[in-house]
């Protein structure tokens, strides 16, 4: 059964265009998710990245082969010129239908807007195709041991040398690597370089020597984050986008896409989560509870302002990049997700603090409680952000710095 809960749709403000739209989208979906996909919906999502990944992946492909890809890129670029409502409209009816989490939303999301909007052309023919057909995965290569929220402390150096880069150093919490065919890695070009100076952004094949990824085992027992090491690895001297130093530029450009279109997306598998913990709510009982029918409401309060103020965000930059008030994305998504768990426990009771089986059978509520801990530390933890929107956004002093 399809149940409307949360959707946040004005049906009767919708134009005649985007209502067909939504028909064709839906229409799609339901023929689809269908014979050899049927078992793949709800698969996947924050915390579950490793669930059925090869038919996932699958699916995706044949979601390319129809043109359901990269909707809002430009025509000229694969794309399908959608409008931001028409985007919306597609993310909340891949909701409803309980379709996978994505695959390919790294590439799609953020190196794809990225090199259309400072990319060469030729970088734009070799590296836009496969990411539109998902024959060729990302993972994004930013945060380092010493160098989290912290990304101005970037190490990791690359050297051209005979037409290659060169790059050695340690990424961490690179999510997907394992599965990745290409990294987008901020690298330190200028020798003695500091801070955000001489930094440049490279485009580096994972499937080669000189690359080694060792899986993180979290909480949950599952490794969706790893550890990334390059030992010169090689990358073409083309493979730099923008000028070398002008890396930290683009890379914050890359992450306000993360904060912006992506964070549809991953509301994808938000709205679905909540949609369960409702339903469980109403199985315990739980739900006559008037504080936790109360967190409840707020929960759905929450995701219809995360949705809002994703769509703001895209349409604030349809002409450009993303700029800071993205990070308001990444606090209030990090913060309500952390939320939810504690509130899947809450509704649970009990019954949350022991394992379903041995050694380690976690449930789906328990993992969400446990893997959305990290959600207000990695991609820039709470307190960064906040230091983001104060100063670059509101223009308050900056924060004073230690001499330690």
């Amino acid at each position: 059964m399809r149940t409307r809960y949360g959707t946040g749709r004005a049906p009767g403000r919708e134009s005649a265009a985007d209502r067909a739209f939504r028909a064709e989208v839906r229409d799609w979906l339901e023929t689809n998710l269908a014979g050899e996909f049927a078992g793949a919906r709800g698969l996947g999502g924050p915390g579950r990245e490793h669930e059925a990944f090869p038919a996932r992946l699958a699916w995706e492909r044949h979601m390319a082969a129809a043109g359901w890809t990269c909707l809002g890129w430009p025509v000229e670029h694969g794309g399908r010129g959608a409008t931001v409502a028409q985007q919306v409209i597609f993310h909340e009816e891949y909701a409803l239908a309980g379709a996978p989490a994505r695959v390919g939303h790294i590439g799609e999301n953020l190196l794809g807007p990225t090199i259309i909007a400072f990319g060469t052309d030729a970088q734009r023919a070799r590296f836009l195709p496969p990411i539109v057909a998902v024959e060729e995965l990302w993972c994004q290569g930013y945060s380092e041991p010493d160098a989290g929220s912290d990304l101005a402390g970037v190490q990791t150096r690359a050297e051209l040398v005979g037409g290659e880069w060169r790059v050695t150093g340690q990424k961490v919490w690179t999510s997907l690597a394992t599965e990745a065919d290409w990294c987008f890695a901020l690298c330190r070009t200028e020798p003695g370089s500091a801070r955000h100076a001489g930094l440049s952004y490279l485009l580096v094949p994972m499937r080669q020597d000189g690359v080694e990824i060792r899986p993180i085992v979290q909480m949950t027992g599952t490794s969706e984050f790893n550890e990334v090491f390059f030992d010169g690895a090689r990358a073409d001297a083309a493979n730099i986008v923008g000028a070398p130093g002008d890396g930290w530029r683009i890379a914050m450009a890359t992450l306000g896409f993360e904060r912006g279109v992506a964070t549809l997306g991953q509301q994808v598998g938000f709205r679905r989560e909540l949609q369960g913990v409702v339903e469980l709510a109403r199985r315990t009982g739980a739900v006559d509870d008037p504080l936790l029918r109360d967190r409840l409401t707020r929960a759905w309060m929450g995701l219809e302002i995360m949705r809002l103020n994703a769509v703001r965000t895209m349409a604030g930059v349809a002409s450009g990049a993303p700029g800071p008030e993205s990070s308001i994305s990444k606090l209030v998504w990090g913060t309500w997700h952390r939320e939810l768990g504690e509130l899947a426990m809450d509704v649970l009771g009990a019954a949350g603090l022991v394992a379903d089986g041995e050694p380690y059978d976690l449930n789906d509520w328990q993992r969400l409680f446990l893997f959305s801990r990290a959600d207000t530390i990695y991609a820039g933890s709470n307190e960064i952000q906040r230091n983001i929107i104060a100063e670059r956004v509101l223009g308050l002093p900056r924060e004073p710095k230690g001499t330690a």
